[in-house]
């Protein structure tokens, strides 16, 4: 399976993954960025793609950037659809207390192609029931929790 990267900028790096079997590929920054404490940015990547038909790709944040400076990817996972051919952008947040720089070339994200299933959508006015039902959010208690 072929991914089809296009550079849109000198400054853009083609993803690529670090270690061999790797789930993600490694998105960088194509312009040196600033982030405050609280701040959210879209940051270039200067690539497109052409994904493979039948998958999607999903940005991810980078645990190393999470924890040691508390970025992360504000809409993570990021969907990128099969069929979208502009810039590739990452909007990463700063939930860390000091400024964030991002410089040309960091790595700022994880980029994981997935196999989609595409449905047909069908309304009904019943659904079947299951043992769970309408049980949703702490339906489950919680650890150690007597029923």
């Amino acid at each position: 399976m072929k991914l089809k990267v296009k550079r849109l900028s000198t400054q853009a790096i083609v993803p690529r993954y670090a270690h061999k079997g790797d789930a993600g590929l490694d998105l960088c920054a194509a312009e040196a960025v600033s982030l405050a404490p609280g701040q959210s940015l879209l940051v270039r990547t200067g690539i497109a793609i052409e994904l493979p038909l039948g998958t999607e790709a999903q940005i991810r944040p980078r645990s190393g950037l999470a924890l040691k400076h508390g970025i992360t990817v504000l809409n993570s996972p990021g969907t990128i659809d099969q069929g979208y051919r502009g810039e590739i952008g990452v909007i990463l947040i700063n939930h860390g207390r000091a400024v964030f720089q991002a410089e040309i070339g960091s790595r700022i994200a994880q980029m994981v192609i997935k196999p989609v299933a595409i449905v047909e959508v069908e309304e009904i006015s019943r659904l079947s029931e299951t043992p769970r039902g309408l049980g949703g959010f702490g339906s489950t208690g919680t650890e150690g929790e007597q029923s």
